[in-house]
């Protein structure tokens, strides 16, 4: 019997679908291979091509190399607040090396996400510096994100992983990353992660430019950031938990950065309130580890009240980041002369 002309196209489309499914499914297999193999951020899951460094690119996946790279034993974790800190000054004060892996626009969960990816591969820093600002006063217990930030090359799930491999961004840096490993000269990304933002700054005009001096003199309103209030701090007790797990011989630094003085609330004000809740919940998570110390560089102080060392009533200049960097190294040198 012959078969009807419709029961014909039905089997052609049925082999085509097939066809096509398998045909996407090789394709798709075939990528994601490659793709974990090429380990297009140096992330450590492939070794296979691995040269220990990445292209020059931004912070947020610079940083899955940096923070695995077994030459550091302290880093720095914060924002664009305390980027200016710079690690060879404090290598030199200290003698233990160190990587910056503060990512400008982040927040407390992508910077623990940082310190968390850093203590996987290195279990017993000798130091950690954090930089807690007002991002960290937040009462969502989510600890949402401003900017896009990359979790899943941070992730311990192996499928985050993989599924962040399935971004067309990704796809383009593991062609260049390709091009990059079989070329002749490598350029390379800094490898302290050190990125000196006086220079971008200054390229967008003088201090005395007219949005600069509004950005910085234009006073901060009385009442509290919506919230921000309180009186649940949830960043700090995922802090307060990761301190923690440090094993004691770990010197932790905690800073508050400088603010500008018309950036800073006026006191008896329902905002100067919320500030020093948040920050003393801070500091309640920072004593559950045992060798630290708290450097508050918001405290009154005639710095604070120079316009020359702020673009911005929260970026400061090299004339104020050099004086903190020297404090924290002093602090870290104490605490591990400590008993």
């Amino acid at each position: 019997m012959v078969p009807a002309s419709g029961s014909f196209a039905r089997q052609d489309w049925a082999a085509f679908a097939r066809l096509f499914l398998c045909t996407a499914i090789g394709l798709l297999a075939g990528y994601l291979t490659l793709a974990f193999l090429i380990d297009p951020y140096d992330s450590g899951r492939s070794t296979l091509f691995s040269a220990g460094a990445v292209r020059p690119q931004g912070p947020r996946t610079a940083a899955a190399s940096r923070g695995r790279d077994p030459a550091f034993a302290g880093a720095v974790f914060g924002n664009s607040h305390i980027q200016l800190i710079e690690p060879a000054r404090l290598t030199a004060a200290t003698g233990i090396p160190f990587v910056q892996l503060s990512v400008p626009a982040t927040g407390p969960g992508e910077q623990l996400a940082l310190l968390v990816w850093f203590l996987r591969h290195h279990p017993a820093p000798k130091a950690v510096i954090l930089s807690v600002d007002e991002y960290w006063c937040t009462d969502d217990p989510a600890l949402p994100n401003d900017k896009p930030f990359p979790f899943w090359l941070y992730s311990p799930d192996p499928l985050a992983y993989l599924r962040g491999l399935l971004r067309f961004s990704v796809a383009q840096e593991v062609v260049g990353r390709i091009g990059w490993l079989v070329g002749a000269r490598r350029k390379r990304a800094v490898a302290d992660g050190w990125w000196d933002y006086e220079l971008d700054y200054l390229k967008r005009g003088t201090l005395d430019d007219d949005r600069l001096r509004v950005m910085r003199e234009t006073p901060v309103p009385d009442a509290a950031a919506p919230g921000k209030a309180g009186p649940d701090f949830p960043a700090a007790d995922r802090l307060g938990n990761a301190l923690a797990a440090l094993p004691a011989e770990t010197a932790v630094v905690m800073v508050f950065p400088p603010v500008y003085a018309a950036g800073l609330p006026r006191p008896g004000t329902p905002r100067a309130h919320a500030e020093a809740a948040c920050r003393n919940a801070a500091a309640a998570a920072l004593q559950r580890h045992g060798r630290s110390a708290l450097l508050d560089a918001r405290l009154e102080r005639p710095a604070l009240h120079d316009p020359g060392l702020f673009f911005d009533q929260t970026h400061y200049r090299h004339a104020l980041a050099r004086p903190l960097t020297d404090e924290i190294a002093a602090a870290i040198v104490r605490l591990r002369g400590a008993p």
